[in-house]
């Protein structure tokens, strides 16, 4: 999609906030651009600085086998991030960077317009809703101004505590529940055609 395309231009080349002078290359996103789910995570990291995709060390390693949990390959599904450049360190973004990325997170969800929002830890759903916590809603299926989603934690924290493995795993089993309950929202009822009038003798 030619759209994408420039935006992804765009953001190899901006420079709105102090993390153009850090990073080694922007990570504006990868997926199909019909994708049905859309995931959300924080901001790239060492890896993915490097290779300018999104989830391609640890934490994505175990994402792809989150995704085959839930019947869902890489392919199928599109990967982003809030912030499209590494902070340093793998610090936690700053409200300057957020802001400054908003613009091209937003155009994603516009020109994509998946079904189900994926939200990936803490700061992915601050991005939509500031005043919720992960640990209450993570698993639960919302719907908000048409759009549906569902927020876990992201999958790096699995790594770092390991009680939270199974709950992320049990999380994104949820995925084709939610899929299913959406296409089910969205299927138009069929009004039945009127039946012909009968001929009549005269």
């Amino acid at each position: 999609m030619i759209e994408l395309e420039q935006l992804y231009r765009s953001v190899a080349n901006c420079t709105d906030c102090g993390l153009c002078g850090t990073r080694t290359q922007a990570v504006p996103g990868e997926g199909p651009p019909d994708a049905d789910v859309m995931f959300v995570g924080e901001g790239p990291g060492f890896h993915e600085d490097q290779q300018a995709r999104p989830f391609v060390g640890p934490a994505g390693k175990l994402l792809e086998e989150l995704l085959g949990s839930a019947g869902l390959r890489r392919s199928d599904v599109y990967i982003t991030n809030v912030v499209k450049c590494r902070p340093p360190n793998n610090r936690d973004p700053l409200p300057a960077e957020i802001e400054a990325c908003r613009k091209y997170l937003r155009l994603q969800i516009e020109k994509i317009d998946p079904k189900l929002i994926v939200t990936l830890g803490r700061y992915s759903l601050a991005w939509f809703f500031p005043r919720d916590s992960i640990s209450k809603v993570h698993g639960h299926l919302r719907r908000q101004n048409g759009m549906h989603y569902l927020h876990m934690y992201h999958p790096a924290a699995a790594l770092h505590a390991g009680n939270l493995r199974k709950t992320i795993e049990d999380d994104f089993r949820r995925i084709p529940q939610a899929l299913e309950k959406i296409r089910r929202v969205e299927q138009p009822v069929a009004v039945p055609e009127p039946a012909p009038d009968q001929m009549r003798l005269f």
